[in-house]
């Protein structure tokens, strides 16, 4: 594994690039102050502590990945990425404002934050694939990686910081003031936008206006046993492992019994290991297939470790490894699936990814909500455990299997 140095921040010698991320950082803080806000007010001001309420949040603002896959791919490959990036990130800044002002007035009620999670959940739907693939516009394949795990470290370098400053807001001046916060940090984004230097990007190639869209990518990628084997490996993960608000909400609450300060912090400390394997993965040229493996069975153990953790500090040290080992696992998915796909094709390929990764949550998080109130929040670990194990079955399956396959290309030389 490679150690991350001066080469692990190349992608930030483009211009357009270093606006974006600046931007993006702002932003991202945001939405970790949102996300710590909304599973606060869920579990502890509008429920008593119902897990199960939270599952069905997540499922509301995760199903729209799902619901919308023939649409959101499409818009990427067809439409102008720069201002459909602007419209999506102000219509998500427009809903943050409206449900922060709704909490702030203390009018706010659960039916209503399930509408605003499924009408955010709708535009990040939007927003995601378009987002994903417009970084090749700004760096061009061959920054491409580096891009994606510079773009992952600065989420999860924010991770570290929205939830600790959301749980001294919420704390102080209430939960609504998270939301509002976050509402006005869109406009960092849109700012940054508005400086790029349109003639230094590097156009993708834009889908012919006779594709069929979806099912065009839905056959591209499914005719691939490498892209099959990626996306069932993130349906297992993306479906019952990454529940992460259900995981540490629960935990805190329930088992460790913390103030949203001390939820908040543990969301800070996984972002410690996010942000670790985010800074490996840009020192890595280029993911392989074995990469999957050890981020998922990486992740299995981290969830046993946390599921069986003695104490808060126990677990948050399990969460740094479970951490590292989803954004070993994620970044990989991202950065194989792009490079390997035609650029016409990509946005399609990505929305699939982005479908098959989150939209399994409206299926995962109720689930998992229901082990966590039924068994207790160390079972619901227990789950995300299992469904890292399972995901590295499959790798071990395909690597078998390609181990094979090459070795009777060899004979037959």
């Amino acid at each position: 594994m490679r150690i991350p140095g001066a080469g692990a921040f190349r992608a930030l010698k483009i211009y357009n690039y270093r606006v974006w991320t600046a931007g993006a950082l702002v932003s991202n803080i945001g939405t970790w102050m949102q996300r710590v806000a909304q599973d606060w007010l869920v579990l502890t001001q509008l429920t008593h502590h119902d897990a199960s309420a939270l599952g069905i949040v997540m499922g509301l603002q995760f199903g729209p990945q799902l619901l919308l896959l023939p649409f959101t791919g499409y818009a990427a490959d067809h439409f102008n990425q720069r201002r459909l990036l602007m419209f999506t990130q102000a219509l998500m800044g427009v809903l943050a404002l409206a449900l922060g002002v709704l909490t702030v007035e203390g009018s706010v009620r659960l039916w209503q934050v399930y509408v605003f999670a499924f009408l955010f959940g709708s535009a990040a739907a939007l927003d995601a694939p378009v987002r994903q693939t417009f970084v090749a516009e700004l760096v061009g394949d061959e920054y491409l990686p580096n891009a994606i795990a510079l773009n992952s470290t600065s989420f999860n370098g924010a991770r570290m910081v929205g939830p600790a400053v959301a749980g001294l807001v919420i704390a102080t001046v209430g939960t609504g003031w998270a939301f509002v916060l976050n509402g006005l940090s869109f406009a960092a984004v849109l700012i940054s936008m508005s400086l790029f230097r349109r003639a230094e990007l590097y156009p993708n190639a834009r889908a012919g206006g006779t594709s069929r869209g979806f099912l065009e990518g839905f056959h591209y990628a499914w005719g691939r046993k490498d892209l099959r084997a990626v996306l069932a490996m993130l349906f297992l993960i993306g479906t019952f492992g990454l529940n992460f608000p259900i995981f540490i909400s629960t935990m805190a609450v329930k088992v460790f019994h913390t103030d949203a300060r001390g939820f908040g912090l543990l969301s800070s400390i996984m972002a410690v290991g996010t942000t670790a394997g985010a800074l490996i993965a840009a020192g890595r040229a280029r993911p392989q297939f074995g990469s999957l493996l050890i981020g998922a069975a990486i992740f299995g153990v981290g969830c046993t470790f946390a599921a069986l953790a003695p104490g808060y500090w126990w677990f948050g040290a399990a969460l740094v490894i479970i951490g590292i080992a989803a954004l070993t696992f994620t970044n990989a998915t991202n950065s194989m699936m792009q490079l390997s796909t035609e650029p016409a094709m990509r946005g399609r390929v990505m929305a699939l990814r982005l479908g098959i990764a989150l939209g399994g949550t409206p299926i995962g998080a109720p689930i998992v909500g229901w082990v966590a109130n039924r068994f207790g929040p160390r079972w619901a670990l227990g789950v995300g455990a299992a469904s890292g194990f399972a995901a590295a079955l499959v790798a071990v399956y395909v690597l078998s299997r390609s181990t094979l396959t090459r070795a009777a290309v060899r004979r037959g030389a």
